[in-house]
């Protein structure tokens, strides 16, 4: 993995940034080193050299990011060895299995975090450590407002689960076998023995969740280094990436190399390609725009509906594939492998970190198990992984995941059955009573980006009791919130705009008709438009969430899912991202 430095210094000492905090022979810059000295450093450790914040979401309670306690030495490692001065700086952490109702209401936050961090310390560059869903977005749309030359630092997937045998894929399988105690298949002793062995190391989910897919897309971007997003967290190669990832930025740093520089228009296109090949979490459409748009980038839901017309999934990786994790795609040759097999659907010009190419990093990969990673003539599904749907009920889009869902719900017409509530759908989904068939259309409102609030994944619905004991394993389900990218099924999210803020969504009755058609990328309430106005004139709107903090400000200025849900007043249309400090 070792990336020789190929760009030329443009940078001097007297020019870093962090020379204007210790440089001057001045009382401000005295008390910055005197400081400095009080934490046991002296002027060997800053004088000519690059100062590198290791922004690291490490904490007691997230187990994605667990080894990061450790594995920051690694990074400081190899900053040290290549002649910079390595600071941490903790940042928030978003445990997606914890923080509640959903990390997504804290991403922006998170990047809001690593953009003032970086904005108000005397640092040249950034080595960013994330891994978790939210995470990884996170990062980047803060370090590319600081606009520091950053590289990014995967956590890495978790080995694969384990039980009686069988191999367990984290959230998949989750799913699979509550389903099955549901119905009774399993006992209390199984799913005890279940918990236990689906998750046995550190890292994030080892399916094609939105860990994997989100660090996937992000060396894809060219912002890690080749091969990185990959590696299984507890493997020896993943602690060699992080010193090689501490050197890097070093000279990342005297060659003035910047986000801007490699987050182009075109290097999103590749993460778009990339992302369908994947087999992708459908969490990728909201993030990468936000990224896109934090860049400066004009990328939208139809770029994602395009690609995936034409880049099949190849990667034959749980919940889109029928068996293998993300270690299966490690060793089959990784992401370095996968791209070899589309390059025909990438710009291989493009920069990425290293300060070569991609087609530059990705020259003499391989594929090792064409299983695993299938050639493009033998893909596992022959479209890419997502697709847009729109119509009267989701104008300005929505999402589904036909790679992971069942080709006889492809086009599906139904009755709605309508909850107000997550509460209220959880309350009567296992009654043996519930008026409910294999036909209706399921329906969760006030579950997006203002009404979850922070459009939680409760987009894939769990399926009725009643069903499940006559064998059906999949419907339609719908609603304005999101799902977690281990998740399967034919389930329609992000319709937007969301109801809570009066979206079509919100104007459907139990017993409506609904019409989608995946190939046609459609989706429709089967009302007149007389009707249509008609309820939209008597919908009043809900009392919002909150009233003061964090959670109101998320209220005020949140964008909805087809814009990235992104702050308004973080766009790059809106003003300067990162003035610099006046004083230092």
């Amino acid at each position: 993995m070792s990336q020789e430095s190929s760009g030329k210094r443009v940078k001097t000492p007297e020019s870093l940034r962090s020379a204007r905090w210790f440089a001057p022979d001045d009382l401000r810059s005295f008390g910055h080193r005197s400081r400095a000295m009080q934490m046991g450093y002296g002027p060997e450790d800053w004088v000519g050299k690059p100062v590198i914040g290791i922004v690291n979401t490490w904490s007691d309670i997230n187990p994605c990011h667990s080894h990061f306690k450790h594995r920051v030495e690694d990074v400081k490692r190899g900053v040290l060895q290549a002649g910079g001065f390595p600071i941490e700086l903790p940042a928030l952490s978003l445990a997606e299995q914890y923080v509640k109702p959903t990390t997504m209401l804290y991403r922006n936050l998170l990047a809001m975090d690593v953009e003032e961090l970086l904005r108000c310390h005397p640092i040249d560059g950034v080595v960013l450590m994330g891994g978790c869903d939210k995470t990884t977005p996170a990062l980047l749309m803060g370090a590319t407002s600081a606009g520091l030359p950053s590289i990014y630092v995967p956590a890495g997937p978790m080995l694969r689960g384990n039980w009686h045998g069988k191999v367990l894929g984290s959230g998949s399988d989750a799913w699979k076998y509550w389903d099955d105690r549901r119905a009774g298949l399993i006992n209390q002793k199984d799913w005890i023995e279940i918990e236990g062995g689906i998750a046995r190391s550190h890292g994030t989910c080892m399916t094609m969740g939105t860990a994997s897919t989100m660090t996937a897309i992000a060396e894809a971007l060219g912002m890690t280094l080749p091969g990185a997003s990959s590696i299984p967290a507890p493997d020896s190669n993943h602690l060699r990436m992080s010193a090689e990832s501490g050197r890097r930025i070093v000279d990342m740093v005297w060659e003035d190399l910047t986000p801007n520089k490699i987050q182009t228009h075109a290097a999103f296109e590749n993460a778009i390609a990339v992302a369908m090949a994947m087999g992708c979490s459908t969490n990728a459409i909201i993030h990468v725009i936000a990224q896109a748009k934090r860049a400066g980038c004009d990328i939208g839901l139809e770029d994602f509906d395009r690609f995936s017309r034409f880049v099949p999934v190849i990667a034959n990786v749980r919940p889109s594939g029928d068996q293998y994790l993300m270690e299966d795609f490690f060793y089959a040759g990784g992401l370095p492998g996968l791209m070899t097999r589309i390059k025909q659907h990438l710009h291989l010009d493009t920069l990425t970190v290293t300060g070569k190419t991609l087609g530059e990093n990705i020259e003499g990969a391989a594929v090792y198990n064409d299983d695993v990673i299938r050639p493009i003539d033998n893909p596992i599904y022959a479209e890419g992984a997502l697709a847009v749907l729109k119509g009267n009920l989701a104008p300005d889009g929505c999402v589904i995941k036909p790679s992971a869902c069942p080709p006889h719900l492809h086009r599906h017409t139904g009755p709605a059955l309508v909850f107000d509530d997550y509460p209220s759908m959880k309350a009567v989904i296992d009654r043996d009573d519930l008026d409910v068939t294999a036909d209706h259309v399921l329906i969760l409102r006030n579950a997006g980006p203002q009404g979850g609030p922070g459009m939680p994944e409760w987009g894939m619905l769990p399926m009725p009791k009643k069903l499940l004991k006559q064998g059906v394993r999949d419907m339609l389900r719908m609603s304005d919130s999101r799902m977690s990218g281990t998740s399967y099924g034919a389930c329609v999210l992000h319709i937007s705009p969301e109801s809570f803020v009066g979206g079509p969504l919100a104007l459907v009755k139990t017993g409506d008709m609904i019409s989608v058609d995946v190939p046609a990328r459609t989706i429709n309430l089967d009302i007149s438009e007389e009707e249509f106005a008609r309820r939209k004139a008597a919908w009043k709107a809900p009392e919002p969430k909150y009233e003061r903090g964090y959670g109101w400000m998320f209220s005020k200025h949140i964008q909805q899912a087809n814009e990235g849900c992104d702050f308004d007043f973080l766009r790059t249309d809106f003003g300067k991202a990162v003035p610099e400090p006046d004083i230092y």
